[in-house]
This record gives structure tokens, C-alpha cells and sequence, in this order.
């Protein structure tokens, strides 16, 4: 479930270094963590790391007290895996304190310590003493989740791929159809593997989409997920070019389709293991799993048509995941249908504005040409490469990936929905 951090947490990284930081680092695996601090700053710098996406199978506990509090508490208590100890006292003083600790801790458990003093020679004992790690005070969010990385992540492990959500604000308005052409568009334009997974089982049009039709998909990787690898997953992918892989729902009712919250979980993770972009074409629904799949994401793209729902829905969907993903760039915009003959729409900046983003794209509704692509089972840009949508598709292609992003030729809808209702 989709949670927020601490209101006052001081971590909600503006810094485009910073984030830069957080995108290099590898989520960290199911392990218990639990800190010792003794100053207010350095508790929410490990609080705020633990409310971050990439902590969200550790479990981290964060108490006051440093090295004493933590020996009296492991006296009647097991020690996690991995103990982080902040001291503020003299280095020989703090390494005495750490024999109290040493009595106590269990021999599998990894010890940090974060300490006030610049000391060579003592983290060089520490080190000597079985100490994994020694941080000086202050520390900061991407300071600690990239320890925890180095101390549980294999550092010989294939870097993860990039996974790219997108969901609709309101149904209908086309999410599916955008996420398809962009992962098309990424696996030609840049000669670079793309799985497309299609999480809308009972509905979804992927396997439509791109003519085809695959006796198995993604209902046999998540309903198998205690013998899902990179070997099962290839061979339940349908081939869609020479870089595009699809995983394809069944779009069948001959069951019904409830998920834990973490049910898609292992199979986004063996999908990244083996292909560098993911993209997750995510039902318009809300529910434990969606919001599991939209916290961990990488990039996050809303689609949303121009009218009064869209934007309402556009507006709580971008709220609740900023405040769940307070150390990620906000989630994308791509307004889609504009332009629907005899339609009111709200114009583009007065969409845009209430929601704080810019929209990636504005796409014009064009029924034939889409209606086309879908009954040929193409691509928009494998029949009309010069269409305005297929450029667009190529833009959104560029900034997903940091490939250099083209110029944004955005013209805005007709209409003011707004306008019209505060006349009346």
C-alpha cells in the first residue's frame, strides 16, 4: 500500500544530483534493519531512506539512543541484519561501547556505525574490529540506502532495466494504446530491448494490438511466480520484432483476477534482471497491487483526456504518488483525444497548471488513423510515420529513456471547461 514519510521529514530531494543518485541505486532486497541515533537529523535522514521505493522490502526500525541503547536492547533480543549506530562520544571511548555491543550481537548481523568524528585511524580500527562500515555525521537519504546496497546487493549483479508505468486517469481515454506505441517506438528508435507487459488480464489489448496470439502470457508468470527466472519468463514472451518482447494478458473471464499486493512484484524483477526498459501497461483501477506496481516504478506516465473528471482523477493520482515517491521526480503527463469534435475541453494550460507538470505531449484525437493501426494490429508509426502522434510518440520515447530529448510542439485544445463553468 501506498504510504507517506513523516510530514516533516527534511528529505523531499529537489536536487537534480541527488535524484541523480537515487536512479543509480539498486532496489534492496527483503532484510531487517534496525538504527540506533542519538541526533535528531541523522534519524530522519535513515527514516526518510526507509520510506524510499528502493527500501520497500527491507524492514527498518529507528530508535533513540545510541551504542548502549542498542546493547541493552539486543540483551533480551535478536540482532537484524544489519545494525546502524550512531555515537557522538570520543573514538576511544566509542570503541569501548562497542565491546558492550560485541557481546550481544549475533555473528551474522553487519554493524555501521555513523560517528561525528574525522578520524582515520579509527575507522581503521573499527574495520579491523569487524565493523562493516563507518559514515561521518551528517549523513543524507542516498548515503544511506547506497551502503545498504553495497552491504546486501551483489556487486557482480547485472544492473537492473528501467521500468516505465503508465496508467489512464480515467478509463478509456487511451493509456494502452500510448503505452504500446512508445515501447515500439523505444525498441526502433534506439535498437534496444523492450518488454511490454500487459497487466490488465481480463481486459487487456496488447495481444490486439500487435496481432498476436500466444498460448501463454503474463497469467502463467504470475500465478507461477515460485518458478519464475529469466529462462521461464523468455519463453512465455511473444516475439514482436527484432528488440520488442510482449507479455501478453489473456484477456479471458474464465476466472477471476485477485492479486496480493505484491503479486506482479517478482515478475517486474525478472523482467528488469533480463531486459534494459520494462514498460507496464497498468489497468485504470485502484487497488493493492496497482499501487505496489506505481510505487516501485521507475518513470511513472499518467494519460489523461481534457475534461472535468480527467483532471480530478489526474489530480489524486499525481498527489498520492508524490507523497508516496518523495524522492523521485513526479509522475509524467500526456494529454491525449484533444481536439473531439462538439466537445467541451478544458484548454491546455488550464489542465496542466492545477496539476504542477508539463505535459510530455498533447496528442489529437484522430479516430481513423488510430482505428487503423488497431484493426491492422500495427503501430500508428509503422503505417503513418509522419503523423503528428508518431513524432510525439518518438518525443516521449527521447525523455523516458534520457536519449536526448527532441523539442515539444504542443498546440493546446479548443476549449475552456473551466472558463465556461465560472461564467455560470
Amino acid at each position: 500500500m501506498m504510504s507517506s514519510p513523516s510530514p516533516d521529514s527534511a528529505y523531499h530531494l529537489d536536487d537534480e544530483t541527488l535524484r541523480e543518485r537515487l536512479d543509480a541505486l539498486r532496489p534492496i532486497p527483503r532484510i531487517s534493519i534496525q538504527a540506533f541515533c542519538e541526533t535528531r537529523e541523522v534519524a530522519e535522514a535513515i527514516e526518510a531512506a526507509g520510506a524510499d521505493r528502493r527500501m520497500l522490502k527491507a524492514h527498518l526500525r529507528v530508535h533513540t539512543g545510541g551504542i548502549r541503547a542498542a546493547a541493552e536492547h539486543y540483551a533480551s533480543a535478536p540482532t537484524p541484519n544489519l545494525v546502524i549506530l550512531e555515537s557522538q562520544v570520543a573514538p576511544s571511548e566509542l570503541l569501548v561501547e562497542l565491546e558492550s555491543l560485541a557481546d550481544v550481537c549475533d555473528p551474522g548481523s553487519k554493524v555501521v556505525v555513523v560517528g561525528h568524528c574525522n578520524d582515520v585511524s579509527l575507522y581503521r580500527e573499527l574495520t579491523r574490529r569487524g565493523v562493516s562500515e563507518y559514515m561521518l555525521a551528517p549523513v543524507q537519504l542516498p548515503d544511506v540506502i547506497a551502503l545498504v546496497s553495497q552491504l546486501f546487493v551483489a556487486p557482480d549483479a547485472e544492473p537492473l532495466g528501467r521500468s516505465l508505468a503508465f496508467i489512464g486517469a480515467k478509463g478509456g481515454v487511451g493509456s494502452s494504446t500510448i503505452a504500446h506505441n512508445v515501447a515500439w517506438s523505444i525498441a526502433k528508435l534506439f535498437a534496444s530491448d523492450v518488454l511490454l507487459a500487459d497487466l490488465d488480464l481480463p481486459f487487456g489489448t496488447a495481444n490486439i494490438n500487435f496481432d498476436k496470439d500466444p498460448a501463454q502470457g503474463i497469467a502463467e508468470a504470475v500465478f507461477s511466480a515460485d518458478r519464475l527466472d529469466e529462462v521461464f519468463l523468455d519463453r512465455l514472451l511473444a516475439k514482436c520484432g527484432d528488440h520488442l518482447s510482449l507479455l501478453a494478458a489473456p484477456s479471458m473471464l474464465d476466472r477471476t483476477y485477485d492479486f496480493d499486493g505484491d503479486a506482479f512484484g517478482p515478475l517486474i524483477e525478472a523482467a528488469q534482471r533480463g531486459t534494459p526498459t520494462v514498460v507496464l501497461d497498468i489497468p485504470h483501477a485502484w487497488n493493492e497491487w496497482t499501487q505496489s506496481v506505481l510505487q516501485r516504478a521507475d518513470e511513472i506516465v499518467i494519460v489523461a483526456s481534457p475534461d472535468l473528471a480527467n483532471l480530478r482523477n489526474a489530480k489524486n493520482l499525481v498527489d498520492t504518488i508524490r507523497r508516496a515517491r518523495p524522492n523521485d521526480a513526479p509522475p509524467r503527463l500526456v494529454v491525449n483525444q484533444t481536439g473531439v469534435p462538439k466537445r467541451p475541453e478544458i484548454e491546455g494550460t488550464e489542465f496542466s497548471e492545477p496539476l504542477g507538470l508539463t505535459p510530455l505531449a498533447t496528442i489529437a484525437f484522430d479516430p481513423l488513423a488510430f482505428g487503423t493501426a488497431a484493426n491492422t494490429g500495427r503501430m500508428l508509426a509503422e503505417n503513418e510515420p509522419k503523423h503528428a502522434a508518431s513524432l510525439a510518440f518518438g518525443e516521449i520515447a527521447h525523455v523516458l529513456t534520457g536519449r536526448n530529448p527532441a523539442k515539444r510542439n504542443q498546440k493546446p485544445a479548443r476549449a475552456s471547461l473551466f472558463g465556461l463553468m465560472r461564467r455560470r
